[in-house]
């Protein structure tokens, strides 16, 4: 049999579906944001706004009829969170939010005081009196629903606040990062309340926190943020120590 010359359009034609198969077997299309990105999205939203409590478990099932779907996009969202660590799979595909422990937490939060104060500082330039205005409407939400012992409001009101700030820092690798510590710690908020409500020995660190943003002040910004996470999370530490030390441990 004789070769087909390189000039010959039957050969070059071959040649270009053989190099198109060999890209379609390493690659598979894909849409703009498929149905399993958008439920993946829908539950980070719900474990970063604490709207999903640790040990909690997940139905594949009811969680796709409560998104209307059916559990093959809920199944391969599910399984992306489990690698994320915010979601964890026990024996017999027992799905449930993880907890943390006090050491995980103790981490998470070490990086949260580096990171954090990071993102409000780099906010600074962004926010303006519309913005001053929008966070101290979600401060008063959150206040409000604490004395109402209205504690998921409260939660969601505090998570508003934060990356109400941090999501103006124009870092968008940072605010992913600060999504994945608080996809992990968000359910854990829910044992803020009430043993492990927020004390302030002189006054809230969120109006330290708009005082500072009104004086462009990053130095008592950035303090503020780090106090914010140490003196406000003092109870809510002591009391998951607490638990822990009644045997509430990592299974």
């Amino acid at each position: 049999m004789i070769a087909p010359a390189p000039d010959d359009p039957v050969a070059g034609s071959q040649e270009r579906v053989a190099t198109m198969a060999k890209a379609a077997a390493r690659f598979a299309p894909v849409e703009s944001q498929s149905l399993s990105d958008r439920v993946y999205r829908q539950l980070r939203e719900k474990l970063m706004r604490g709207l999903l409590k640790p040990d909690e478990r997940l139905r594949l099932r009811e969680v796709a009829l409560a998104l209307g779907t059916s559990e093959t996009p809920v199944r391969e969202a599910v399984f992306q969170l489990v690698r994320d660590g915010a979601l964890e799979l026990k024996p017999h595909h027992y799905i449930r939010v993880r907890r943390l422990t006090v050491a995980q937490y103790l981490e998470i939060r070490d990086i949260r005081l580096l990171l954090e104060p990071l993102a409000a500082e780099r906010a600074l330039d962004n926010v303006d009196a519309g913005a001053i205005e929008e966070l101290s409407a979600a401060h008063a939400r959150l206040v409000a629903a604490e004395a109402a012992k209205e504690y998921e409001p409260a939660i969601r009101a505090n998570f508003e606040f934060h990356f109400g700030l941090y999501w103006r820092s124009g870092m968008p690798a940072l605010i992913e990062m600060l999504e994945n510590l608080w996809m992990r710690v968000g359910p854990m908020l829910n044992l803020l309340y009430p043993h492990g409500h927020p004390q302030y020995a002189v006054r809230h660190q969120h109006e330290n926190i708009l005082d500072a943003l009104r004086r462009r002040d990053r130095v008592g910004l950035t303090a503020a943020i780090r106090d914010d996470l140490l003196e406000g999370g003092r109870n809510f530490l002591r009391h998951i120590e607490e638990l822990e030390a009644e045997g509430w441990r990592e299974e």
